[in-house]
């Protein structure tokens, strides 16, 4: 990072001081530029949000070369939460300790392991695993649905899986076959609110090499608060399921 951009980002820090500063750094005719945004997140002192309407405005400056928050009182060390949204924005995060000083960078991967990830609602969840598996097995993608956390507790609210899987190419079926989703409630819910990858009587996932262990079915899936993981599919996991879906691609 450039001395003027840092020295930015450090008056940024200090003034939101000990709520989380956050902005981007804008390249513009090949000099780079500190942004500074709001934080719009309902605990700022904890986390940060930038807020669109400030995304939008730095944007239309220039290229978005990295993204970058404060951590108050706390080391330049990444959170589960920073790693993953990392991924997702594609872009470098910039972290600066505050008032301690210490600025670390990360960057994105572009490839995030199916098994063992941390949980991030919105982020790295039980869709997004979903979604990453029918990436790199099938190629496929699909929208990026904005989801809050506790949206499947409020009855009045929406129910996610069921509004959008035909949108998304999919159909009910009866019976599962291998990389079908599978739609479960779990807990105090109102909605189904869980979904995993059917993998049948072949546990093998693409880019990675691990040990079954039991004879299956196996499911790919990453509960609230776990790592994510494959397990046999089965009693209590049958009796949750709410919808067997199927995508148009495994039917072509």
């Amino acid at each position: 990072m450039e001395a003027s951009v840092l020295s930015a980002v450090m008056d940024h820090a200090a003034v939101e001081y000990p709520h989380e500063c956050c902005g981007l750094v804008i390249g513009t005719a090949g000099k780079h530029h500190y942004v500074p945004c709001l934080n719009s997140a309902c605990e700022p002192h904890e986390e940060f949000r930038i807020d669109p309407r400030d995304y939008a405005a730095a944007e239309a400056l220039g290229e978005v070369l990295a993204i970058v928050h404060s951590h108050p009182d706390a080391s330049s060390r990444p959170s589960a939460r920073d790693l993953a949204m990392c991924e997702l924005t594609g872009v470098p995060w910039h972290i600066l300790s505050w008032p301690e000083g210490d600025l670390r960078t990360i960057m994105p991967k572009g490839h995030t392991a199916l098994l063992g990830r941390p949980f991030v609602h919105g982020a790295w969840d039980c869709w997004q695993v979903c979604a990453d598996w029918y990436e790199r097995e099938w190629g496929l993608t699909f929208t990026q649905y904005t989801r809050e956390d506790g949206w499947w507790e409020r009855h009045d609210g929406p129910s996610l899986y069921e509004q959008h899987y035909k949108v998304e190419g999919f159909e009910r079926v009866d019976t599962p076959q291998r990389g079908d989703l599978i739609v479960m409630a779990v807990g105090r819910t109102a909605h189904p609110n869980h979904a995993g990858i059917y993998l049948g009587h072949d546990p093998t996932l693409p880019g990675e090499s691990w040990i079954a262990t039991g004879a299956g079915p196996f499911l790919l899936h990453h509960l609230y608060g776990r790592p994510s993981q494959v397990i046999v599919f089965g009693g209590p996991w049958l009796s949750r399921t709410r919808l067997i879906l199927r995508h148009c691609k495994a039917q072509s």
